[in-house]
C-alpha cells in the first residue's frame, strides 16, 4: 500500500510538472551597442526581454555603458521625455533589423546629470540616427535648447551577444525521477527478501 501512495504521488508531481512546469517567462537578452558623431562615442550593453513585438522589437530594460567620459547610470523610463526634449516620449526599444531604434528611440541618464535620447528619424530625408542631448539647467520643451544641449546625427549599431535558453522542468522531473527509483529499489528489496 505504502509503494502504490509513494508510486501515486510520484505520478502525479511528474504530471503535474509537465503541465504546470512550463509556465513561460520572459528572459534577458544583450546586446552589445555603440553610436558616435565628430566629438561623441558612446558604447555599452543593452538588457532587453525575448518578447518581440509585432513591428519586430525587443523593450529595452537596462542600458549600461560610457558616453565620453560620462557613465550611463541608468535607463529613462519608458513613455517619459527627457528633460528638455518634452513632449516626445521615449519607447525604448531596439530590433535585429537595420532601422534598430524607433523615432521615439530610446533614453538614458549619465553620472554628470546629462540626459540623451537616441532615435531613429524616419520622418527626414535622408533618414538616419540622431542623439538629443540635454545638460542642466533643463528649460521645458524641445524648442528650448539650452547653449550645451545639442541635437546631432550619429552612426548607431546594435548586435546580439547572448541569446538564453528557454526554461525547463528539470527539477521536478529529477525529482519524481528519484522518486521513482526509491520507489522501485524498495519495491525489489521487499521482493528479494521474500
Amino acid at each position: 500500500m505504502k509503494n502504490i501512495v509513494l508510486f501515486s504521488s510520484t505520478i502525479l508531481m511528474t504530471t503535474s510538472g509537465l503541465v504546470l512546469g512550463k509556465v513561460e517567462k520572459s528572459l534577458a537578452l544583450t546586446f552589445n551597442w555603440s553610436y558616435s558623431a565628430p566629438g561623441i562615442e558612446a558604447s555599452g550593453t543593452l538588457t532587453t526581454n525575448d518578447i518581440i513585438d509585432d513591428n519586430g522589437f525587443y523593450l529595452i530594460t537596462d542600458i549600461t555603458g560610457k558616453r565620453n567620459d560620462e557613465i550611463i547610470i541608468g535607463l529613462s523610463p519608458t513613455g517619459t521625455s527627457i528633460p528638455g526634449n518634452e513632449p516626445f516620449e521615449l519607447d525604448n526599444l531596439i530590433s535585429l533589423d537595420e532601422e534598430q531604434l524607433t523615432s521615439s528611440g530610446l533614453g538614458f541618464l549619465t553620472s554628470e546629470g546629462n540626459f540623451i535620447n537616441v532615435f531613429f528619424a524616419d520622418f527626414l530625408q535622408p533618414p538616419g540616427y540622431f542623439e538629443i542631448f540635454s545638460a542642466p539647467p533643463f528649460i521645458p520643451g524641445f524648442e528650448n535648447f539650452g547653449l550645451e544641449d545639442s541635437e546631432l546625427p550619429v552612426t548607431f549599431k546594435a548586435s546580439l551577444v547572448s541569446v538564453p535558453e528557454p526554461s525547463t522542468i528539470i527539477p521536478l522531473g529529477l525529482l519524481a525521477t528519484l522518486g521513482f527509483r526509491t520507489s522501485f529499489r524498495r519495491k525489489l528489496a521487499k521482493t528479494k527478501k521474500q
